[in-house]
Protein backbone atom coordinates (compact mmCIF):
# COMPACT_ATOMS: atom_id res chain seq x y z
CA UNK A 1 0.00 0.00 0.00
CA UNK A 2 1.13 3.34 -0.86
CA UNK A 3 1.73 6.61 1.34
CA UNK A 4 -0.59 8.16 -0.39
CA UNK A 5 -3.27 6.23 -0.01
CA UNK A 6 -2.24 5.21 3.61
CA UNK A 7 -2.70 8.51 4.56
CA UNK A 8 -6.27 8.88 2.68
CA UNK A 9 -7.35 11.28 5.32
CA UNK A 10 -4.61 13.19 5.07
CA UNK A 11 -1.60 13.14 2.80
CA UNK A 12 1.46 12.07 4.25
CA UNK A 13 4.42 14.60 4.29
CA UNK A 14 5.70 15.42 1.10
CA UNK A 15 3.06 12.89 -0.52
CA UNK A 16 1.76 15.47 -2.65
CA UNK A 17 5.09 16.60 -4.53
CA UNK A 18 5.88 12.55 -4.83
CA UNK A 19 2.30 12.40 -7.00
CA UNK A 20 3.57 15.48 -8.57
CA UNK A 21 6.41 14.61 -10.05
CA UNK A 22 5.82 11.39 -10.95
CA UNK A 23 7.75 8.81 -8.12
CA UNK A 24 7.01 5.88 -7.60
CA UNK A 25 4.88 4.66 -4.87
CA UNK A 26 6.68 4.08 -1.45
CA UNK A 27 5.57 0.81 -0.16
CA UNK A 28 6.63 0.57 3.49
CA UNK A 29 8.14 -2.55 5.71
CA UNK A 30 6.00 -4.42 6.92
CA UNK A 31 6.11 -5.17 10.66
CA UNK A 32 7.12 -8.35 12.08
CA UNK A 33 3.80 -10.06 13.29
CA UNK A 34 4.61 -10.34 17.06
CA UNK A 35 4.86 -13.78 18.33
CA UNK A 36 2.36 -14.64 21.19
CA UNK A 37 5.00 -17.31 22.83
CA UNK A 38 6.63 -14.68 24.34
CA UNK A 39 3.63 -12.70 25.95
CA UNK A 40 2.52 -16.29 27.22
CA UNK A 41 6.61 -16.75 28.50
CA UNK A 42 6.05 -13.30 30.32
CA UNK A 43 3.06 -14.16 32.16
CA UNK A 44 4.51 -17.54 33.70
CA UNK A 45 7.62 -15.79 34.61
CA UNK A 46 5.83 -13.50 36.29
CA UNK A 47 3.98 -16.47 37.99
CA UNK A 48 7.11 -17.98 38.70
CA UNK A 49 6.56 -20.93 36.27
CA UNK A 50 10.46 -20.52 34.90
CA UNK A 51 10.17 -24.51 33.28
CA UNK A 52 6.53 -23.27 31.52
CA UNK A 53 7.69 -19.92 30.26
CA UNK A 54 10.31 -21.44 28.86
CA UNK A 55 8.53 -24.20 27.05
CA UNK A 56 6.40 -21.38 25.72
CA UNK A 57 9.74 -20.32 23.92
CA UNK A 58 11.24 -23.89 22.58
CA UNK A 59 9.95 -22.71 18.98
CA UNK A 60 11.05 -19.11 18.86
CA UNK A 61 14.36 -17.74 18.17
CA UNK A 62 13.92 -14.07 17.78
CA UNK A 63 16.33 -11.89 19.40
CA UNK A 64 13.90 -10.96 22.03
CA UNK A 65 12.90 -14.64 22.61
CA UNK A 66 16.95 -15.02 23.47
CA UNK A 67 16.73 -12.52 25.40
CA UNK A 68 14.00 -13.29 27.31
CA UNK A 69 15.38 -16.76 28.04
CA UNK A 70 18.57 -15.32 30.08
CA UNK A 71 15.86 -13.31 32.13
CA UNK A 72 14.12 -16.68 33.12
CA UNK A 73 17.37 -18.52 33.39
CA UNK A 74 18.57 -15.44 35.81
CA UNK A 75 15.71 -15.78 37.60
CA UNK A 76 14.69 -19.28 38.29
CA UNK A 77 18.84 -19.35 39.70
CA UNK A 78 17.44 -16.56 42.22
CA UNK A 79 14.25 -18.78 43.25
CA UNK A 80 14.50 -19.92 46.37
CA UNK A 81 12.69 -22.95 47.60
CA UNK A 82 10.25 -22.39 51.04
CA UNK A 83 11.59 -24.04 53.69
CA UNK A 84 8.65 -25.44 55.40
CA UNK A 85 5.26 -26.18 53.56
CA UNK A 86 3.54 -26.55 56.85
CA UNK A 87 4.38 -23.09 57.95
CA UNK A 88 2.11 -21.75 54.77
CA UNK A 89 -0.83 -19.71 56.00
CA UNK A 90 -4.61 -19.81 55.00
CA UNK A 91 -6.64 -16.98 55.04
CA UNK A 92 -10.65 -17.38 54.54
CA UNK A 93 -13.60 -15.49 54.00
CA UNK A 94 -17.15 -15.57 53.08
CA UNK A 95 -18.82 -13.85 50.45
CA UNK A 96 -18.41 -9.50 50.21
CA UNK A 97 -20.82 -7.02 51.71
CA UNK A 98 -21.02 -5.00 48.65
CA UNK A 99 -23.53 -2.23 49.84
CA UNK A 100 -23.35 -1.57 53.71
CA UNK A 101 -25.96 0.70 53.91
CA UNK A 102 -28.37 -2.48 53.08
CA UNK A 103 -26.54 -5.27 54.68
CA UNK A 104 -25.98 -3.15 57.94
CA UNK A 105 -29.19 -1.91 58.71
CA UNK A 106 -30.77 -2.07 61.63
CA UNK A 107 -34.21 -3.80 59.90
CA UNK A 108 -32.21 -6.14 58.29
CA UNK A 109 -32.92 -9.31 60.30
CA UNK A 110 -29.56 -11.13 59.27
CA UNK A 111 -27.43 -8.00 60.46
CA UNK A 112 -25.23 -9.42 63.41
CA UNK A 113 -24.21 -12.42 61.34
CA UNK A 114 -23.26 -10.08 58.62
CA UNK A 115 -21.33 -7.94 60.78
CA UNK A 116 -19.80 -10.84 62.44
CA UNK A 117 -18.87 -13.04 59.07
CA UNK A 118 -18.82 -10.98 56.19
CA UNK A 119 -16.49 -8.30 55.34
CA UNK A 120 -17.24 -5.19 53.13
CA UNK A 121 -15.86 -5.21 49.69
CA UNK A 122 -13.88 -1.86 50.83
CA UNK A 123 -12.33 -3.65 53.25
CA UNK A 124 -11.91 -6.69 51.16
CA UNK A 125 -9.52 -4.49 48.72
CA UNK A 126 -7.76 -2.63 51.24
CA UNK A 127 -6.28 -5.71 52.53
CA UNK A 128 -6.04 -7.40 49.50
CA UNK A 129 -3.31 -4.85 48.73
CA UNK A 130 -1.44 -4.93 51.63
CA UNK A 131 -1.43 -8.59 51.92
CA UNK A 132 0.21 -8.52 48.13
CA UNK A 133 2.42 -5.62 49.67
CA UNK A 134 3.67 -7.76 52.12
CA UNK A 135 5.23 -10.17 49.61
CA UNK A 136 2.28 -13.02 50.00
CA UNK A 137 2.00 -15.17 46.70
CA UNK A 138 -1.16 -17.42 46.49
CA UNK A 139 -0.37 -20.90 46.06
CA UNK A 140 -3.02 -24.19 45.97
CA UNK A 141 -2.90 -26.39 48.67
CA UNK A 142 -3.20 -29.36 46.01
CA UNK A 143 0.03 -27.96 44.18
CA UNK A 144 2.20 -28.24 47.23
CA UNK A 145 0.77 -31.39 48.10
CA UNK A 146 0.71 -34.10 46.19
CA UNK A 147 0.72 -37.95 46.08
CA UNK A 148 4.01 -39.26 44.98
CA UNK A 149 4.47 -42.64 43.10
CA UNK A 150 3.37 -44.84 45.59
CA UNK A 151 0.27 -42.25 46.07
CA UNK A 152 1.77 -41.36 49.61
CA UNK A 153 0.58 -37.33 50.25
CA UNK A 154 4.17 -35.45 50.18
CA UNK A 155 5.01 -31.48 50.20
CA UNK A 156 6.62 -30.39 46.80
CA UNK A 157 8.82 -27.70 46.52
CA UNK A 158 7.55 -24.11 45.94
CA UNK A 159 10.00 -22.22 44.76
CA UNK A 160 9.61 -18.27 44.48
CA UNK A 161 12.17 -15.12 44.91
CA UNK A 162 13.75 -14.49 48.02
CA UNK A 163 11.17 -12.48 50.89
CA UNK A 164 7.68 -13.94 49.00
CA UNK A 165 5.61 -16.23 51.09
CA UNK A 166 3.34 -18.58 49.80
CA UNK A 167 -0.52 -18.05 50.83
CA UNK A 168 -3.87 -20.13 50.48
CA UNK A 169 -6.87 -18.51 50.45
CA UNK A 170 -10.53 -19.89 50.26
CA UNK A 171 -14.13 -18.42 50.36
CA UNK A 172 -17.09 -20.27 52.33
CA UNK A 173 -20.30 -20.42 50.55
CA UNK A 174 -20.16 -19.23 47.42
CA UNK A 175 -23.20 -20.12 46.79
CA UNK A 176 -25.59 -16.85 47.09
CA UNK A 177 -28.00 -17.90 49.54
CA UNK A 178 -31.81 -16.84 49.25
CA UNK A 179 -31.57 -14.47 52.13
CA UNK A 180 -28.46 -12.50 50.75
CA UNK A 181 -31.15 -11.86 48.25
CA UNK A 182 -31.40 -8.14 48.56
CA UNK A 183 -29.29 -7.20 51.66
CA UNK A 184 -26.46 -5.54 49.61
CA UNK A 185 -24.38 -9.23 47.77
CA UNK A 186 -23.68 -9.96 44.34
CA UNK A 187 -26.34 -12.53 43.19
CA UNK A 188 -24.59 -15.44 41.12
CA UNK A 189 -20.98 -15.74 39.39
CA UNK A 190 -21.47 -15.09 35.16
CA UNK A 191 -19.30 -15.23 32.12
CA UNK A 192 -18.99 -12.23 30.33
CA UNK A 193 -19.07 -11.98 26.46
CA UNK A 194 -15.14 -11.66 26.72
CA UNK A 195 -15.25 -15.22 28.66
CA UNK A 196 -13.98 -13.37 31.83
CA UNK A 197 -16.39 -14.57 35.32
CA UNK A 198 -17.37 -11.27 36.63
CA UNK A 199 -21.16 -11.33 39.08
CA UNK A 200 -23.98 -10.14 38.59
CA UNK A 201 -25.26 -7.18 41.18
CA UNK A 202 -28.11 -5.36 41.60
CA UNK A 203 -28.10 -2.19 43.48
CA UNK A 204 -30.65 -0.36 45.85
CA UNK A 205 -32.02 1.17 43.26
CA UNK A 206 -33.32 -1.95 41.04
CA UNK A 207 -30.44 -1.41 38.87
CA UNK A 208 -28.51 -5.04 37.56
CA UNK A 209 -24.92 -4.74 36.66
CA UNK A 210 -22.30 -7.01 35.77
CA UNK A 211 -18.01 -6.29 37.37
CA UNK A 212 -16.29 -7.11 40.11
CA UNK A 213 -18.42 -7.77 43.38
CA UNK A 214 -17.26 -10.86 45.60
CA UNK A 215 -13.70 -11.90 46.48
CA UNK A 216 -13.35 -14.17 42.95
CA UNK A 217 -13.78 -11.41 40.90
CA UNK A 218 -11.59 -8.78 42.27
CA UNK A 219 -8.96 -11.39 42.99
CA UNK A 220 -8.80 -12.23 39.40
CA UNK A 221 -8.65 -8.23 38.46
CA UNK A 222 -6.08 -7.97 40.94
CA UNK A 223 -4.05 -10.79 39.49
CA UNK A 224 -4.39 -9.57 36.08
CA UNK A 225 -2.47 -5.64 36.86
CA UNK A 226 -0.31 -8.18 39.25
CA UNK A 227 0.62 -11.30 37.92
CA UNK A 228 3.26 -12.24 40.21
CA UNK A 229 0.08 -12.58 43.02
CA UNK A 230 -0.39 -16.00 41.63
CA UNK A 231 1.59 -18.39 42.16
CA UNK A 232 1.64 -20.75 38.50
CA UNK A 233 -1.68 -18.87 38.11
CA UNK A 234 -3.32 -20.54 41.87
CA UNK A 235 -5.70 -18.08 43.13
CA UNK A 236 -7.62 -19.73 46.07
CA UNK A 237 -10.74 -22.39 46.77
CA UNK A 238 -14.28 -21.93 46.85
CA UNK A 239 -16.12 -23.92 49.42
CA UNK A 240 -19.81 -24.68 47.78
CA UNK A 241 -22.35 -26.14 49.61
CA UNK A 242 -25.97 -27.30 47.81
CA UNK A 243 -29.29 -26.83 49.30
CA UNK A 244 -29.97 -23.28 47.49
CA UNK A 245 -28.30 -24.69 44.61
CA UNK A 246 -24.60 -24.17 43.41
CA UNK A 247 -22.77 -20.32 42.65
CA UNK A 248 -26.00 -18.25 42.46
CA UNK A 249 -28.20 -20.60 40.65
CA UNK A 250 -30.52 -22.86 42.10
CA UNK A 251 -29.91 -25.98 40.53
CA UNK A 252 -30.88 -28.17 43.36
CA UNK A 253 -33.59 -30.78 42.49
CA UNK A 254 -33.53 -31.78 46.39
CA UNK A 255 -35.01 -27.76 47.10
CA UNK A 256 -36.28 -26.72 43.69
CA UNK A 257 -37.56 -29.69 42.09
CA UNK A 258 -36.91 -31.75 38.63
CA UNK A 259 -37.82 -28.83 36.26
CA UNK A 260 -36.89 -27.62 32.61
CA UNK A 261 -35.55 -24.23 35.17
CA UNK A 262 -33.54 -26.64 37.37
CA UNK A 263 -31.81 -28.33 34.00
CA UNK A 264 -30.82 -24.86 32.89
CA UNK A 265 -29.36 -23.71 36.31
CA UNK A 266 -28.04 -26.81 36.59
CA UNK A 267 -25.87 -25.92 33.02
CA UNK A 268 -25.01 -22.23 33.65
CA UNK A 269 -23.80 -23.35 37.17
CA UNK A 270 -21.29 -25.83 35.37
CA UNK A 271 -20.16 -23.37 32.21
CA UNK A 272 -19.54 -20.70 35.11
CA UNK A 273 -17.62 -23.57 37.39
CA UNK A 274 -15.39 -24.74 34.14
CA UNK A 275 -14.54 -21.01 33.38
CA UNK A 276 -13.22 -20.55 37.36
CA UNK A 277 -11.05 -23.79 37.36
CA UNK A 278 -9.48 -22.19 34.27
CA UNK A 279 -8.97 -19.02 35.74
CA UNK A 280 -7.34 -20.53 38.48
CA UNK A 281 -9.84 -21.24 41.36
CA UNK A 282 -10.43 -25.02 43.10
CA UNK A 283 -13.68 -25.91 44.47
CA UNK A 284 -14.04 -27.91 47.98
CA UNK A 285 -17.27 -29.52 49.17
CA UNK A 286 -18.51 -27.13 51.66
CA UNK A 287 -21.30 -30.19 52.72
CA UNK A 288 -24.45 -30.32 50.94
CA UNK A 289 -26.45 -28.48 54.06
CA UNK A 290 -23.65 -26.75 55.82
CA UNK A 291 -23.81 -29.06 58.67
CA UNK A 292 -21.54 -29.77 61.54
CA UNK A 293 -19.33 -32.74 60.88
CA UNK A 294 -18.55 -32.73 64.48
CA UNK A 295 -22.03 -33.39 65.96
CA UNK A 296 -24.02 -34.66 63.28
CA UNK A 297 -23.48 -38.70 63.18
CA UNK A 298 -21.87 -40.25 60.64
CA UNK A 299 -25.36 -42.04 59.03
CA UNK A 300 -26.34 -37.85 58.59
CA UNK A 301 -23.06 -36.94 57.10
CA UNK A 302 -23.58 -39.78 54.77
CA UNK A 303 -27.15 -38.96 53.55
CA UNK A 304 -25.70 -35.45 53.29
CA UNK A 305 -22.38 -36.27 51.06
CA UNK A 306 -24.90 -38.61 48.86
CA UNK A 307 -26.87 -35.41 48.52
CA UNK A 308 -23.38 -33.16 47.45
CA UNK A 309 -22.37 -36.29 45.37
CA UNK A 310 -25.37 -35.80 43.09
CA UNK A 311 -26.64 -32.63 42.85
CA UNK A 312 -23.17 -30.75 43.29
CA UNK A 313 -19.99 -32.89 42.38
CA UNK A 314 -21.30 -33.10 38.76
CA UNK A 315 -21.67 -29.50 38.43
CA UNK A 316 -17.74 -28.53 39.98
CA UNK A 317 -16.37 -31.58 38.71
CA UNK A 318 -14.24 -33.80 41.25
CA UNK A 319 -12.46 -32.58 43.86
CA UNK A 320 -10.46 -34.31 47.03
CA UNK A 321 -10.97 -31.27 49.45
CA UNK A 322 -13.42 -31.08 51.79
CA UNK A 323 -14.06 -27.39 54.04
CA UNK A 324 -15.97 -27.78 57.34
CA UNK A 325 -18.73 -26.00 57.98
CA UNK A 326 -18.33 -24.05 61.13
CA UNK A 327 -14.36 -25.38 61.24
CA UNK A 328 -16.18 -28.57 62.80
CA UNK A 329 -13.55 -31.10 62.81
CA UNK A 330 -13.73 -34.63 62.81
CA UNK A 331 -10.57 -35.13 65.00
CA UNK A 332 -8.99 -33.05 67.46
CA UNK A 333 -5.51 -32.34 67.41
CA UNK A 334 -4.51 -36.03 66.92
CA UNK A 335 -3.90 -37.42 62.99
CA UNK A 336 -6.48 -37.98 60.90
CA UNK A 337 -6.27 -42.23 61.13
CA UNK A 338 -8.20 -45.33 59.97
CA UNK A 339 -10.63 -46.58 62.89
CA UNK A 340 -12.08 -42.85 63.01
CA UNK A 341 -15.32 -43.61 60.95
CA UNK A 342 -16.12 -40.20 59.56
CA UNK A 343 -12.72 -39.70 58.23
CA UNK A 344 -12.93 -43.40 56.74
CA UNK A 345 -16.50 -42.48 54.87
CA UNK A 346 -14.60 -38.79 53.76
CA UNK A 347 -11.77 -40.65 52.53
CA UNK A 348 -13.18 -43.54 50.54
CA UNK A 349 -15.77 -40.67 48.96
CA UNK A 350 -12.48 -39.30 47.81
CA UNK A 351 -11.78 -36.71 50.27
CA UNK A 352 -7.77 -36.04 51.25
CA UNK A 353 -7.48 -32.37 51.94
CA UNK A 354 -9.32 -31.26 55.46
CA UNK A 355 -9.90 -27.64 56.41
CA UNK A 356 -10.90 -26.67 59.80
CA UNK A 357 -10.51 -23.37 61.36
CA UNK A 358 -8.07 -21.86 64.06
CA UNK A 359 -7.87 -18.19 64.26
CA UNK A 360 -5.62 -18.63 67.30
CA UNK A 361 -2.24 -18.76 65.05
CA UNK A 362 -0.79 -18.06 62.04
CA UNK A 363 -0.54 -21.02 60.82
CA UNK A 364 -1.29 -25.29 61.47
CA UNK A 365 -1.10 -27.95 59.26
CA UNK A 366 -0.65 -31.87 59.40
CA UNK A 367 0.26 -34.19 56.78
CA UNK A 368 0.00 -38.14 56.49
CA UNK A 369 0.00 -40.53 54.25
CA UNK A 370 -3.67 -39.97 52.70
CA UNK A 371 -4.20 -37.09 54.67
CA UNK A 372 -3.43 -33.33 54.36
CA UNK A 373 -5.40 -31.15 57.49
CA UNK A 374 -4.48 -27.30 57.04
CA UNK A 375 -6.27 -24.48 59.75
CA UNK A 376 -7.86 -21.30 58.65
CA UNK A 377 -7.59 -18.20 59.72
CA UNK A 378 -11.35 -16.60 59.77
CA UNK A 379 -11.15 -12.95 58.55
CA UNK A 380 -14.08 -11.36 59.14
CA UNK A 381 -15.83 -8.85 61.99
CA UNK A 382 -15.22 -11.22 64.74
CA UNK A 383 -11.63 -11.63 64.27
CA UNK A 384 -10.83 -7.64 63.27
CA UNK A 385 -12.69 -6.43 66.76
CA UNK A 386 -10.74 -9.05 68.67
CA UNK A 387 -7.48 -7.17 66.51
CA UNK A 388 -9.19 -3.96 67.59
CA UNK A 389 -9.91 -4.77 71.02
CA UNK A 390 -6.15 -6.35 71.36
CA UNK A 391 -6.98 -9.64 72.58
CA UNK A 392 -5.39 -11.00 68.96
CA UNK A 393 -2.73 -9.78 66.84
CA UNK A 394 -3.34 -13.24 64.39
CA UNK A 395 -4.23 -10.86 61.61
CA UNK A 396 -1.19 -8.23 61.86
CA UNK A 397 1.22 -10.81 59.31
CA UNK A 398 -1.15 -9.61 56.44
CA UNK A 399 -2.22 -6.54 56.58
CA UNK A 400 -3.26 -3.29 59.83
CA UNK A 401 -7.19 -3.82 60.69
CA UNK A 402 -7.51 -0.87 61.65
CA UNK A 403 -6.81 0.88 58.78
CA UNK A 404 -9.30 -1.18 56.55
CA UNK A 405 -12.05 -1.02 58.32
CA UNK A 406 -15.13 0.24 56.39
CA UNK A 407 -16.76 3.33 58.08
CA UNK A 408 -19.70 1.67 57.79
CA UNK A 409 -19.27 -1.05 59.51
CA UNK A 410 -20.84 -0.99 62.98
CA UNK A 411 -18.22 -0.92 65.98
CA UNK A 412 -17.88 -2.86 68.26
CA UNK A 413 -18.98 -5.78 66.07
CA UNK A 414 -23.31 -6.59 67.35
Amino acid sequence: MSVLVAGCAQSAPGAAGRAATGASPVTPTPSPTPDPALGIARLKLAQYDYEGARQALKDSNSPEATSLRATIDAQDAAAVEWPDNSTISHLFYHSLIVDPARAFAPTQQQRKGFAEYMVTINEFTKQLQQIYDRGFVLVQPTRYVMPDASGALTYRPIRIPAGKKPLVLSIDDENYYEYMIGAGFASNFTVDDRGQVENTYTDASGKTVLGDYDVPTVVDSFVRAHPDFAYHGDKGILGITGYNGVLGYRSSVKSYGESAHTREEQQKATSVAAALKTDGWTFASHTWGHINATKSSLAQITADTKLWDAEVRPILGDTPQLIFPFGADISGLAQYAPGNAKYDFFRKDGFRYYYPIDASRPYWAQLTRDSYRQARINVDGITMQRELDGKTTVLDGFFDTRSVIDPARPIPTP
